[in-house]
C-alpha cells in the first residue's frame, strides 16, 4: 500500500464508528470472526480498545488483529485503530484508483 493511498483511506477512516471493540477477553476466535465477516461487507473497518485489553499498545492489538485477519493496518490514533482488507468478492474499495 502506498502512502497516497494510506491517506486516502485515512480519510474515510475519520467519519466511521468503531464496530468492533477489544476488551479484557483480548483478540479470540470470536472477535477475530465477527472481523473477518466486517471486513468482507465493509473493507475498512474502525477497532476501539478498552482501558482493560491485554495490551500494553492500541498498535500492538492493531498488529496482532491484523495477523490474524490477514489485514492492513491504516491509522492508529489514541485507543482506536482502522484496518483494511480488500473483499474476496465485490470489493467496493479499489485501492488502484485511489
Amino acid at each position: 500500500m502506498t502512502t497516497k493511498q494510506r491517506a486516502a483511506l485515512r480519510s474515510m477512516c475519520n467519519t466511521m464508528e468503531p464496530v468492533l471493540h477489544i476488551g479484557k477477553e483480548g483478540i479470540n476466535d470470536n472477535l477475530v470472526k465477527q472481523c473477518w465477516d466486517a471486513l468482507e461487507a465493509r473493507e475498512l473497518i474502525k477497532v476501539t480498545v478498552q482501558k482493560n485489553a491485554p495490551f500494553d499498545s492500541t498498535r500492538e492489538a492493531c498488529d496482532a488483529l491484523c495477523e490474524r485477519v490477514h489485514a492492513e493496518p491504516v491509522q492508529t490514533i489514541g485507543s482506536k485503530f482502522c484496518i483494511y482488507r480488500q473483499a474476496r468478492e465485490n470489493s467496493k474499495i479499489k485501492l488502484e484508483e485511489l
